[in-house]
Order: structure tokens, then sequence, then C-alpha cells
């Protein structure tokens, strides 16, 4: 293994090594700097690329009535945004990377890393919300954007929002299984998560069951 600062794992649950004489730094040993955001000009680029192909998506019509140049322009801001949140920022922002592997039989492997030992002291939980949040947020916003294409009729937006889909989609997917594991792991949080907020809120209505005044009983007039 070239480095022993990450956990990995595959469809399969190989272990799958690195790529050998890499003299690289390993996984998540880079140097970070102090400060609120320790990484200020990754966090702008995990927005830079996702923010840009929204805008121009918005205001493509506005200002030129050429589908195709604005396609090339979108895809082309997609593109850049899928290898840098896959590559740079993931890595950095949440100590996460997902990346895939042809082997000598020609098999198509998907592995998974995670950074071991867990995140404290190694990353900004500002970075790590403004990951996970935008990670999210920005195909919520592209599913919008692609019902309100159907049912507008305009087909040609609505394939540029498919792209725009399977790409951000893409990354969001790699992550949730990095950071949660193989689908079972994934069903198993939700599951767990959903569970944990019923109890609490059964527990808080026992809670005030016990803690709630008892009801005054008013005087009465009658003699």
């Amino acid at each position: 293994m070239a480095s022993n600062s990450s956990i990995m794992y595959g469809e399969d649950l190989d272990q799958v090594p690195l790529l050998d004489n890499d003299d690289t730094l390993g996984f998540g040993e880079e140097d970070e700097p102090k400060g609120k955001l320790k990484h200020p000009a990754v966090t702008v680029f995990h927005l830079l690329f996702r923010t840009a192909a929204l805008v121009v998506y918005e205001l493509c019509g506005l200002f030129s009535d050429g589908f195709i140049g604005s396609f090339i322009t979108i895809v082309l801001l997609l593109s850049m945004d899928f290898w840098t949140v896959k590559n740079i920022t993931g890595r950095l922002m949440v100590g996460l990377r997902w990346w895939n592997y042809i082997d000598d039989e020609g098999q198509s492997h998907w592995v998974f890393e995670a950074r071991k030992g867990g995140l404290q002291g190694r990353v900004s939980q500002t970075e790590v919300r403004v990951f996970w949040v935008s990670l999210v947020a920005f195909p919520v916003i592209w599913t919008i954007l692609f019902l309100i294409a159907v049912a507008f009729l305009k087909f040609r937006w609505a394939m540029v929002v498919l792209i725009a889909l399977s790409l951000t989609g893409s990354n969001l997917y790699g992550y949730v299984r990095c950071k949660f594991g193989k689908s079972e792991s994934i069903t198993q949080s939700f599951k767990n998560m959903a569970t944990g907020l019923v109890q609490k809120q059964m527990m808080g209505n026992v809670a005030n069951m016990f803690t709630r005044a008892p009801p005054t009983m008013a005087p009465s007039s009658t003699v």
C-alpha cells in the first residue's frame, strides 16, 4: 500500500492498492494551513464551476440565441466541476475520494476511500458544511430545472439539464458511498437516523406529559 492514512473498499470488497512507486504525498497527508478555512482556494473552486454552469444556463437566453454555444459552455463548465470535485475538493475538504480502475481482465472496479481515524483537527467544519450542502443542493436545483424544462416542452434544454444531473449526481453518489459505505450501509444509516428522530420525539412527548402542570379548576360560583 502506498499510504496507510485511508481505508479503501470496492464493489466486491477487494482491497485495492494505489499505484506503486508513487512518490507523491499520501492521501490526506497534505500540509494544512491554520485558520477557519484551511483550503480557501479549494473551497472557491468547489463552488465556482457548478455555480457558473447554473448561471450560464439561467442567463444564456438573455445574452445569446444560439443553443450550440450555450450547450458547449455549460457542458464544459460541468465537466470541469466534475473533475475538480471528484479529484481535488473531496480529498482536501472532507477526506474522501472515489475512483475507478480497469483490471487486467477488463473488469471495471469502483473504489471508495475514506480517511482513517476520523476528521477531528484535520478539516474545517465550515468546509465540510460547504462541501456537503453544495453537493446535495445542486442536483436538487437541476432536478427542479429539468421538471420546468419538460413542463414548458423545452426538450433541448432538458437534455442539458440531464447532463448536469448525471455529472453532479455521480459525485453525490460517489461521496455518499465513501461516507456511509455500501448501499446496505447507506440504507441502514438513514433508517437509524429516522429511528433516532422518532425516539427523540417520543421521549420529548413523555417528558412533556410528566412536566406539564395540572389544569386548575375554576371556583364554582354556585351556592
